[in-house]
């Protein structure tokens, strides 16, 4: 089936692709599997494991599931998931040298590709006694999202979802990364539109149904201000302020929003208890 598109062009002046049922079908199976392995993952994140393990835990359950994760070999990178940890806003290398301990915050980012459609979402894990600081970010960016998501539908702009993100963010007190963005997703990785979290009501691209993309907003503790390692992936706060994020895929309807990630055991922020 050919690929449609929307008349209006996304603020890098690409094309926005207009998904049809089987686009929608697509992201469904494909935004079921990631959800399943965050789920599956929970039990493993604690105090003592090293973020490499739950890297590897994280491929083979992909792979057992008849998926591949679509982040290996794309651009370089070498592993399954981002697995970030209290500072590091985005992009985190796992690895056997980095140990999680009580009282860690992190986000891990996974993205396995089903037949063809990447299912990308990420979720915060709260590691033991954590502060209340840290669990007060954890719980805000969740709502930020989901305040995101609330005020899609056709006919609503992208800076509606923006200012709905940043109002609830900027009233705790936190900053909004602008650096890093939400993306298109489906058959290509990262596709338009850029969905920026943060705007102004009214602004920006018009919602129509068919469009599907990521709403992920990053919201630091300190400021928005944040710099890449010499990685080349890792993305900390400049001020080595606590970052967190939540990542859900949706689509927009013909009379509102379907979000494909959602939790099969219900888990929504932490603590992760299991709806069955």
């Amino acid at each position: 089936m050919k690929q449609r598109f929307s008349t209006q062009t996304d603020g890098s002046g690409r094309a926005v692709p207009l998904h049809e049922a089987e686009g929608f079908e697509g992201m469904r199976r494909a935004g079921r599997l990631a959800a399943e392995t965050l789920d599956f993952i929970t039990g493993e994140v604690q105090a003592g494991v090293s973020t490499g393990d739950l890297d590897r835990k994280i491929e083979t359950f992909i792979r057992d599931h008849g998926a591949v994760p679509a982040t290996i070999g794309y651009r370089g990178y070498r592993h399954a998931s981002c697995i970030s940890v209290n500072h590091v806003v985005t992009h985190g290398i796992p690895s056997d040298g980095k140990v999680l301990k009580d009282g860690d915050i992190l986000n891990i980012d996974v993205t396995p590709l089903v037949d063809g459609w990447h299912g990308d979402s990420s979720r915060m894990f709260v590691i033991g006694n954590a502060g209340v600081k840290a669990r007060r970010l954890v719980q805000t960016t969740y709502e930020a999202m989901m305040a995101a998501i609330a005020a899609i539908r056709p006919g609503a702009t992208l800076g509606d979802l923006g200012h709905a993100c940043a109002q609830i963010a900027h009233k705790a007190g936190y900053s909004v990364v602008k650096d890093f963005c939400g993306h298109g997703v489906g058959r290509v990785f990262h596709d338009a539109p850029e969905v920026i979290h943060d705007g102004r009501p009214g602004e920006g691209l018009r919602l129509e149904p068919g469009m599907i993309f990521t709403v992920e907003p990053m919201i630091n503790a300190g400021r928005a201000d944040v710099t890449i390692l010499p990685d080349g992936w890792t993305t900390v706060t400049k001020d080595r302020s606590l970052s967190a994020q939540f990542e859900h895929s949706i689509g927009v309807t013909e009379d509102g929003v379907e979000i494909f990630t959602l939790s099969p055991m219900k888990f929504a922020a932490p603590p992760y208890r299991a709806v069955i």
